[in-house]
């Protein structure tokens, strides 16, 4: 059986609405304050009285005034006045952090896009790089990267892969987008196809065609576009040749025959 908590109204603070409104004007111009309109019941003698907000700009806000009592007490005490937005009210859209906000194309010459030190995308080169290391190796990429700076210090982890194979499979340079979907033959028999190295190398090149909308860009093998390498034009969509030059051998005496 389940068992569903009521909150018991007070009758003292919940008729207490002209000490409500008088708590309000205390703080707030009288022309801003519209009519009453009801009290919420927050706990143990403690009740919200609302007011309607007149003030330009705030449409559909309420004025709350909460209002509670001590127990075998009659004076009640103002715990706070504090403007709400109601079901009506225009709200600021939900904050997204600026580091969220920020997509592609948006970096301008000089911005710094820093990326976090627990970035998953991200491992430390002797922890995960393009070709297995033994320990010898790892502690020695671990002092080159800490001493002098040079190599990456850090490499895509697997999840940084993933991440990345899945975002460009799933865009324009995957095999769904329109133009793919029209084209005569995939990128994987083009000759424009540059391979990549790594495990990426096993859905992904580079468009190296200057022709192509995706030139130098990365393109999924089964992407592709009306620029292949290998196409070739049928009969009907060959060019009409120009028609055979006429000699005009006609001389003025001709004319004047005529």
């Amino acid at each position: 059986m389940t068992t569903i908590e009521r909150k018991a109204s007070d009758a003292v603070t919940a008729g207490a609405v002209d000490e409500a409104r008088a708590a309000l004007l205390d703080d707030v111009d009288a022309a801003d304050v519209g009519d009453y309109l009801g009290h919420q019941i927050e706990g143990q003698r403690v009740v919200t009285h609302l007011f309607g907000c007149t003030r330009r700009g705030y449409v559909g806000w309420q004025w709350a005034v909460t209002l509670t009592r001590a127990s075998r007490q009659k004076k009640v005490t103002v715990a706070e006045v504090v403007l709400l937005p109601g079901a009506d009210a225009i709200v600021a859209p939900a904050w997204v952090p600026y580091r969220d906000r920020i997509k592609p194309g948006d970096l301008s010459p000089g911005d710094l896009l820093p990326v976090a030190d627990d970035d998953v995308r991200l491992v430390p080169t002797y922890l995960f790089g393009d070709d297995p290391l033994d320990a010898d190796d790892k502690a020695q990429v671990r002092v080159v990267a800490k001493d002098l700076g040079l190599g990456r210090v850090r490499t895509l982890s697997t999840e940084g892969r993933d991440l990345a194979a899945e975002r460009w499979y799933d865009g324009d340079a995957g095999p769904d987008a329109p133009i793919a979907k029209g084209a005569p033959d995939s990128c994987t028999s083009c000759g424009f196809l540059v391979r990549l190295a790594g495990p990426l190398a096993e859905m992904f090149g580079v468009c190296a065609n200057g022709d192509a909308n995706d030139d130098g860009r990365v393109v999924s093998f089964d992407h592709g576009c009306g620029a292949h390498s290998e196409v070739r034009l049928s009969k009907r969509h060959a060019p009409v040749p120009p028609a055979p030059p006429v000699v005009d051998t006609l001389t003025r005496a001709d004319l004047e025959k005529f």
